[in-house]
């Protein structure tokens, strides 16, 4: 399975040689409904897990109810959670990772329950050496306590592609975002640009020149909800670094230009599905961006709802 995006319809660093250097690699990821095994990249998919290492739990607080027996309540049930494998990436496929040591596979599981106090899924994050995995773990605990399906995440094989990325406008200098918005600027480049912009040139650099929608590794966080928030390391105090961007959906009626050519024809039928294959809603429709230490990779990681 390969995806391919097209094409800018703008080199925007050309019309505004101020982003040339801002402009960084992104990996899309493009999850797709499958079958994927242990020994493949994937959303949802079986983890290369060792059988002899302990599965990571969520400590905190928890309830369910395990269903019924005999038509009679089985009980409600508190303590910790495990957590769901969510996405693993080999670095064979994903080559912008930078593991650490010898470590080749980056594993990433959540709790499938918002908690407070920002109300999200807590996450975890595990590098290993592939190689070193001869048994694997055949079947993980079971997760009892989902408190939205919506972080149940559907199986699906990726089809990751290296695009480039400009910062959001929000985190553009006021100098350039006046520039951006000089529809005459726009009109100077060509026939490249969507003249439906012309009453907001900003979006079109928005919507179509700058940051990527959809699941990716790297490039530059999908700011929004909040203005853009520098996240530091709680060891070093280092500027922590984009790893990860799990997303609700991989493109929305404001950009369409980001649509891989493959699902075109798809993306035209309505409920087809392909805009959100793994079937994940962060917090109601947001971003979960997740943040390395550049400095160590044993430091902890943060994360951030956008």
């Amino acid at each position: 399975m390969s995806r391919t995006t097209p094409p800018r319809t703008v080199d925007v660093a050309v019309v505004f040689p101020q982003l040339a250097p801002l402009a960084r690699t992104a990996t899309r990821l493009h999850p797709r409904p499958g079958s994927p095994a242990p020994h493949e990249s994937s959303v949802g998919g079986p983890f290369l897990w060792p059988a002899d290492e302990p599965w990571p739990y969520c400590q905190e607080v928890h309830e369910w109810h395990d269903g019924r027996v005999d038509d009679w309540p089985a009980g409600w049930h508190e303590g910790p959670n495990a957590m769901l494998p969510l996405l693993q990436l080999y670095v064979r496929d994903v080559p912008l990772l930078r593991p650490p040591g010898q470590a080749d596979l980056l594993q990433v599981l959540w709790c499938p329950c918002e908690h407070p106090p920002e109300h999200k899924p807590p996450t975890a994050l595990f590098w290993r050496s592939s190689t070193d995995v001869t048994d694997i773990l055949a079947t993980p605990p079971k997760t009892f306590a989902v408190e939205y399906d919506e972080y149940v995440p559907e199986p699906c094989v990726l089809a990751p592609e290296q695009v480039a990325e400009y910062p959001n406008l929000l985190e553009l200098t006021d100098e350039l975002r006046h520039q951006l918005g000089d529809w005459s600027r726009w009109q100077a480049a060509g026939s490249g640009v969507d003249s439906s912009y012309a009453p907001y040139p900003e979006a079109f650099y928005t919507s179509e020149l700058s940051v990527a929608p959809g699941w990716k590794v790297g490039g530059w966080p999908p700011w929004g909800l909040t203005d853009p928030v520098a996240r530091f390391c709680t060891v070093c105090d280092s500027r922590m670094a984009p790893l990860l961007t799990i997303s609700s959906n991989e493109w929305d009626s404001s950009n369409h230009g980001w649509i891989p050519y493959e699902d075109r024809a798809l993306a035209e039928i309505p409920k087809a599905g392909v805009t959100n294959s793994p079937r994940v809603q962060v917090s109601q429709g947001n971003h979960l961006q997740l943040y390395v230490c550049p400095t160590s990779p044993d430091h902890p990681h943060t994360d951030l709802i956008q």
